[in-house]
């Protein structure tokens, strides 16, 4: 069994000194009008940001080219403005007061409805969509990955600044998320029927305008046959990227093709993993999802990595997963690169860092075996 993916990955564009968004119009109309890019390109809530909803993938190739495309129109276009892209979670630094907006009665409305909260939401995430045969069985995936998603925040931590200071979290992202009305982990739900219904009576409820302002880490597209995983920050590579959307990929086709039920997790538990995962990223522990104890981040992922083994196989993707998993456990996730960039040399290298680009030869040998 096999299933397709796609990947929303959204980038801002930033001054190279200051490290401070920009909204640079020129920049979002070059990209536009690259043939191979601009279709899949749109304007997000924030007006310094660009979003990249990529086709429809199959493979693990075809999503790095495509990304690491996205990604080489954007730096062109923004080399041309004097501007950096910047793929990290959280800029370094933001302005004062509420942040430059992409005009929209939608996202005017959503700035109304949370108020000073939007002062701060200033950020940038993946999003990974996963193909499921249906809404049903779409739920119990979900009811089955819950316990995994505070492992998933800290495989994807890359946000440890914030207004120019550390603020000891490898993901201040999901920290700055948490204000919203729905956030975090989604509720265990009986069905599609239970899911719909308890999705619309959230709708009007404190700044949630619509379904798509549900902001859990884990819920059903409204628009498209998949399970949308949104727990993760933006990513400093394209192979960071395509990673965490094998691992996405691999955790959707294991819970659909286990008939058994799902780890039973108490929910005030699963809520501190994901703090805790938010704080320390896979420099320290994290809380398993089998026994629900505290445990090395190491072993927490060669555990993931132990139950998606099947499914990685039977996908093709097992070689660029282990190889690209051992990476990302070695030098500690975005985060962790993020700080070692700052503490050498500064805004400077912290901008490098955040905008530089893996080879492509080097990806493409990697993702095809």
């Amino acid at each position: 069994m096999t299933t397709t993916f796609g990947i929303e990955e959204e980038t801002m564009l930033v001054d190279p000194a200051s490290l401070l968004p920009v909204a640079c119009e020129p920049v979002f109309g070059a990209v536009r009008a690259d043939p191979e890019t601009g279709p899949f390109v749109s304007r997000e809530y924030l007006a310094s940001q660009i979003e990249f909803s990529s086709p429809v993938y199959t493979r693990l190739p075809e999503a790095f080219d495509g990304i690491s495309r996205f990604r080489e129109v954007v730096a062109a276009a923004c080399s041309e403005s004097g501007l950096v892209a910047w793929n990290g979670g959280t800029p370094f630094a933001t302005p004062d007061g509420p942040p430059d907006v992409t005009p929209s009665p939608r996202y005017e409305g959503i700035a109304r409805g949370f108020g000073a909260v939007v002062d701060d939401h200033q950020i940038n995430a993946l999003h990974v969509h996963v193909g499921v045969p249906s809404r049903a069985e779409g739920v119990r995936a979900m009811n089955a990955m819950r316990p995994w998603l505070p492992v998933l925040l800290a495989l994807g931590g890359n946000s440890p600044f914030w207004r120019g200071r550390d603020t000891g979290f490898a993901s201040w992202r999901s920290i700055l998320m948490s204000r919203w009305t729905t956030n975090g982990c989604p509720p265990s739900f009986e069905g599609p029927e239970d899911y719909d219904t308890r999705l619309a009576r959230l709708v009007g409820v404190g700044g949630t305008a619509d379904a798509a302002t549900v902001a859990w880490n884990l819920r059903l597209s409204e628009s498209l046959p998949t399970v949308e995983f949104r727990v993760f920050d933006a990513q400093l590579e394209a192979w960071q990227s395509v990673l965490l959307a094998a691992i996405c990929r691999a955790l959707v086709l294991t819970a659909l093709g286990d008939a058994s039920p799902p780890v039973a997790v108490d929910p005030e538990l699963l809520d501190a993993a994901a703090w805790h995962a938010a704080r320390d990223g896979l420099t320290g522990l994290l809380v398993h999802p089998v026994s629900g104890s505290l445990a090395s981040a190491d072993e927490v992922v060669a555990e993931l990595r132990r139950r998606i083994g099947p499914a990685l196989q039977e996908s093709g993707d097992a070689a660029s997963v282990d190889e690209l998993l051992h990476r990302l456990l070695r030098e500690g996730g975005g985060a962790t690169l993020q700080r070692a960039a700052h503490a050498e040399g500064g805004r400077e290298a912290l901008g490098r860092i955040g905008s530089r680009r893996w080879p492509i030869r080097a990806g493409r040998a990697i993702f095809r075996g």
